[in-house]
């Protein structure tokens, strides 16, 4: 689970298109993590984003052989759940009209093996919320969390229009947290340590080594969320035992996966005081290792 909050209900004339326009890349991007493609790494003055692909990282090979791939025993699968706010009602038509969830179920079916089905699903949620229920085996993004981000992007000032952009990106990151813990509950992924900073990393992962510029906007979206949020929020001693980090911990942790997959194009990051050198000078080796970790992780399962 990413966030709790519930916000007031935004009335953007925008929201319904950018949507349309967004969610098929949204949900579909979660995909693209599995099939192996390799982005190779491009001069340090290229407008696209220069991650280097895993393959080519300290010449890292996966751990497990195809031989060990594993059987393919259940699917990604649309579950379309009524809508109980009238609000969301035009939302949740164009989404069943255009098949958005069932266009990204199939790629992610055609690139996946999974041990039995896990449900897609968007819906109003009565909170501002995305999550994975092990108990349902269902990823779900509310439709909340949208308002949510848009809402806390205006607090800072942004207009309402770049405040709808800039919270696809952050949802964008929040689904592929979900598909992170997706992952690890139901490949039995042996993950050593906070398993919420772990989908963090793995939708960091995901994001800036296959999605290019957009991913990378996705992490800085989520991490200016974190930050806002930070600074509206005196932390608690709910906050302080929570299972999640503090949102200033995620905050720099997403600044320094950017910073450690391309440190000369991300340089500005420590000149402008965003990150703190200290922590900077370690985010090249902290971002290596988070890919050959997840690229180790998830090669029995990849279909190709």
């Amino acid at each position: 689970m990413l966030f709790h909050k519930n916000q007031t209900l935004f009335k953007s004339r925008n929201f319904i298109n950018l949507f349309v326009i967004t969610a098929v890349w949204l949900l579909v991007s979660a995909c693209v993590f599995s099939t192996g493609k390799e982005t190779p790494k491009a001069e340090s003055n290229s407008q696209t984003n220069t991650a280097a692909s895993p393959a080519n990282l300290s010449n890292t090979q996966p751990s497990v052989e195809k031989a060990n791939k594993k059987e393919d025993k259940g699917d990604f699968i649309v579950e379309h759940l009524g809508v109980t706010n009238a609000r969301f009602t035009e939302l949740d038509l164009k989404i069943k009209k255009e098949k958005l969830l069932e266009k990204a179920a199939d790629d992610l079916n055609k690139a996946l093996t999974l041990p039995n089905d896990i449900y897609l699903r968007s819906k109003d949620c009565g909170e501002a919320n995305a999550e994975f229920n092990p108990k349902t085996q269902a990823i779900t993004v509310c439709y909340e969390l949208m308002q949510h981000f848009s809402n806390l992007f205006q607090s800072d000032g942004m207009k309402a229009e770049e405040a709808d952009r800039k919270m696809f990106d952050a949802v964008r990151f929040a689904f592929l947290h979900e598909v992170g813990h997706a992952l690890i509950y139901n490949y039995k992924l042996p993950i050593a340590a906070n398993e919420e900073d772990a989908a963090d990393r793995c939708s960091s992962y995901i994001n800036i080594e296959e999605l290019g510029d957009d991913g990378v906007r996705a992490v800085l979206a989520a991490s200016d969320a974190f930050r806002i949020e930070s600074k509206q929020k005196s932390s608690s001693k709910r906050d302080y035992s929570d299972e999640h980090l503090l949102q200033e911990q995620r905050f720099y942790n997403s600044l320094c996966m950017i910073y450690g997959s391309n440190a000369e194009k991300y340089e500005y990051f420590v000149k402008d005081g965003y990150l703190p050198k200290e922590r900077a000078v370690r985010c090249p080796t902290e971002y290596q290792r988070t890919v050959d970790g997840w690229v180790n992780l998830l090669e029995p399962w990849r279909k190709k």
